[in-house]
C-alpha cells in the first residue's frame, strides 16, 4: 500500500505556543504540539487531558427520557416485575447487557438477558424475542446497542402487555418506536452534550441515574467499567469527552482489577503479564467476543462475561476461543473470494466503491470481509450474501467518508438498514442488488472526496532518535487511551539508515526487524516493520530512508522503547 505523508509546519505564532505549553508542563515540544492539536492550549486543561476524573462525567439526567426510563425501572422492582435485558450480538451489545445485567442483579433477582440469533432472528429486536419474553411473563424489556428502529416489533410486545427501555446510539429515523424511554444521545432533540457514546456507555448512564436515583454510592458502578472499555476499542467510537473518561478508567479496572470474564479471556489471549491497551482489546479480546456470535449464538459471549467462577469463566473463554479459530480461518477464505470477485469485476480500478454479493457466504464474517476489501481497495464496501431469501450485507468505510448516509440514499431498496458514520448494516431483497449496487456506486462517486480514496499517514512530528527515550514515552502514555479523535501519534526521522543488523523474519518472511541510526545522533533504535519486507533489499544496501512511526516499549528489553514502522520511504530509486 502506498501511503501519502502529511505534514504541515505550524506557523511561528502556533510553534511559540507549543514551546511554551511544553516548557510549562516539562514535556518535549513535539508533545506541546500534540496537545495543541488536540485543542488544549493551557497547563490547566492539558492536566485534566491526562488525567480524566469520573467526577467530570455528565449528569445523567440531562439524557432525553432519563427520568422516565429510571420510574419505570423503580417501579418494575417495586412490583416484582420480570425484567429482560437484550442486546444485540456483538461486542458492544454483549457488553451492555452484562453491564446492566450484573449491575442490577446485585439488588434484584427477578432479571435474565437475552441475546437474539444472528441467523435466525436477525439483528436487534426480533419477533421471536418478544415472543420468548412474553412466554417467559417478562413486563420489561431493556433494549441495548439495538432497538432505535424496531417500531413493529416494540408495537407488538406493547399489545402483549411488554413496556420497553430503548438504550441505543445507532442515528434513529424520523419515527421512532413507542417505548417508555429512549436513551439515544443520538435523537434529533437531543439535550445530552456527548452524542458519542457506545452502546454500553448509554447503558452504564442508564445505570448511573438508577444508582443515584436509589442512593446508591457510584463506586458500585466502578467494577463495571472494564465493560465499557471493551466496548468503546471495540466499537471504533472517539476517544474524547465521556468516552475518554470511562476508557481510561475501565482500563485500569481492567488492568488492576478485572472481571473473572475478562481475566480469563486475557489469559486465554496470553495477555495476562503485561499492561493491557486498547490495542489488545481491538485485536485480541473483542474478536473473541465477537466470535460467539458470528459462530454461534453471543449468549455464550454474556454467560462469560457475567461469570463470577474463575474454572468456568476459563472453560467458557477457550470455547469462545476455538470459535475465534474457526472465525479466522472463514474470515480467509471468504476474503480470497472476494478479492477474486473484486478483481473479475469490470472496470473496478475507476469504481469509488466495491460491492460484492455471494449467496454462499457465512453471514458471522461479511462484516470482517468488508474491512478487509476496505483496506485493500481503500474505498467505501459493501458485502452481501443470502440469509433465507434476503440479501444481508455490511458497509465499512474509510476515513472521513459517511457510509451510512451513503446507505441511507438506497433505502427505497432496502428492507432494513442501521449503523454509524464508519459501519452499517443492511437488508434488502435479493432481485434489487445489481440496483443497489449502481446506487451506492453513484452516491460514493459523487460524494467522496479524491484524498478519501488515498491511504494517508499524518505525521505529527520530525524527530531525531535522540528525542526517543524513556522519558518521551512516559510522558507519551499520558495521550493514551488512544482511539479515534485522539490517534496514536506518528512520527518521522528523516535520512536515516541500517545499523548492520536488521534483518527479515516472520513465517513467511514478511517482517523486518531493524536497527537504525540516523544522520545527526549515535543513538541506535530498534524497530519493527509489520509486513514490509519487500524494503528489505533497499535498506540493507545502506542507503539513507524516511521513517514514519509510533513509539512503543519494548516488551521484551522493559525499561526500553521501539518504533513500530508504519511506512519506509527510500531516498534513492533502488536499479
Amino acid at each position: 500500500m502506498i501511503y501519502k505523508w502529511n505534514y504541515e509546519l505550524p506557523a511561528p505564532e502556533v510553534a511559540t505556543a507549543e514551546r511554551q505549553l511544553a516548557e510549562e508542563l516539562g514535556i518535549h515540544p513535539a508533545l506541546g504540539h500534540l496537545l495543541m492539536q488536540r485543542g488544549f492550549t493551557t497547563p490547566q486543561a492539558a492536566k485534566r487531558f491526562f488525567r480524566p476524573q469520573l467526577a467530570d462525567l455528565h449528569d445523567p439526567f440531562m439524557m432525553n427520557d432519563m427520568q422516565a426510563a429510571v420510574d419505570r425501572l423503580n417501579q418494575a422492582m417495586g412490583h416484582k416485575e420480570r425484567i429482560l435485558v437484550y442486546g444485540d450480538y456483538d461486542v458492544d451489545g454483549c457488553t451492555a447487557v452484562a453491564l446492566v445485567y450484573k449491575f442490577l442483579k446485585q439488588f434484584y433477582s427477578n432479571v435474565d438477558y437475552y441475546i437474539p440469533d444472528r441467523y435466525n432472528e436477525g439483528y436487534g429486536v426480533s419477533m421471536k424475542g418478544v415472543d420468548f419474553a412474553a412466554e417467559a411473563g417478562v413486563n420489561l424489556i431493556i433494549v441495548l446497542d439495538c432497538g432505535i428502529k424496531a417500531i413493529d416489533e416494540i408495537a407488538y410486545a406493547k399489545s402483549l402487555g411488554i413496556d420497553f427501555i430503548i438504550c441505543d446510539h445507532h442515528v434513529p429515523d424520523d419515527e421512532l418506536p413507542n417505548a417508555v424511554a429512549i436513551l439515544n444521545p443520538k435523537r434529533a432533540d437531543n439535550h445530552y452534550p456527548y452524542t458519542d457514546l457506545s452502546g454500553c456507555g448509554v447503558g452504564f448512564k442508564f445505570m448511573q441515574a438508577f444508582a443515584q436515583s436509589n442512593g446508591i454510592e457510584f463506586n458500585k458502578l466502578n467494577s463495571l467499567l472494564d465493560l465499557c472499555a471493551v466496548s468503546i476499542a471495540s466499537d471504533i467510537v472517539p476517544i474524547m469527552g465521556e468516552n475518554r473518561i470511562l476508557a481510561y478508567h475501565g482500563l485500569r479496572m481492567l488492568n488492576c482489577n478485572p472481571s473473572v470474564g475478562l481475566k480469563a479471556i486475557a489469559e486465554i489471549c496470553n495477555l495476562g503479564d503485561r499492561e493491557l491497551t486498547m490495542s489488545d482489546i481491538i485485536f485480541k479480546i473483542g474478536p473473541r467476543i465477537n466470535a460467539s456470535g458470528r459462530m454461534q449464538n453471543g449468549r455464550e459471549a454474556v454467560q462469560l462475561l457475567v461469570e463470577r467462577d474463575y474454572p468456568a469463566a476459563v472453560e467458557l473463554a477457550m470455547r469462545i476461543d476455538f470459535y475465534n479459530e474457526a472465525r479466522k480461518d472463514l474470515d480467509k477464505q471468504m476474503t480470497e473470494e472476494a478479492i477474486e470477485m473484486a478483481k473479475s469485476t469490470p472496470g473496478i480500478e475507476d469504481h469509488r466503491s466495491v460491492v460484492i454479493f455471494n449467496e454462499a457466504w457465512h453471514k458471522g464474517v461479511i462484516g470482517i470481509v468488508a474491512s478487509r476489501l476496505t483496506e485493500l481497495y481503500y474505498r467505501p464496501a459493501v458485502v452481501l450474501t443470502n440469509s433465507e431469501g434476503i440479501a444481508t450485507g455490511s458497509a465499512r468505510s474509510v476515513s472521513g467518508f459517511d457510509v451510512y448516509s451513503a446507505v441511507q440514499s438506497c433505502a427505497d431498496l432496502l428492507e432494513n438498514f442501521g449503523g454509524h458514520t464508519y459501519a452499517a448494516g443492511l437488508s434488502l431483497k435479493v432481485e434489487h442488488v445489481e440496483e443497489f449496487k449502481q446506487r451506492f456506486e453513484a452516491y460514493v462517486a459523487e460524494h467522496i472526496l479524491d484524498e478519501q480514496t488515498q491511504p494517508t499517514l499524518d505525521i505529527d512530528g520530525l524527530l531525531d532518535f535522540s528525542d526517543v527515550n524513556l522519558k518521551f514515552y512516559q510522558d507519551l502514555k499520558k495521550f493514551s487511551p488512544f482511539g479515534p479523535s485522539n490517534p496514536k501519534p506518528i512520527f518521522c526521522t528523516q535520512k536515516v539508515f541500517d545499523y548492520g543488523t536488521s534483518k527479515v523474519v516472520g513465517r513467511g518472511q514478511e517482517h523486518i526487524k531493524l536497527e537504525l541510526v540516523d544522520n545527526k545522533s549515535n543513538t541506535i533504535m530498534n524497530g519493527i516493520a509489520f509486513g514490509q519486507s519487500s524494503q528489505a533489499r533497499y535498506i540493507k544496501t545502506k542507503r539513507a530512508f524516511d521513517i514514519c512511526y509510533s513509539i512503543e516499549e519494548n516488551t521484551h528489553k522493559r525499561g526500553e522503547v521501539q518504533l513500530q514502522i508504519e511506512d519506509i520511504r527510500p531516498l534513492e530509486e533502488l536499479r
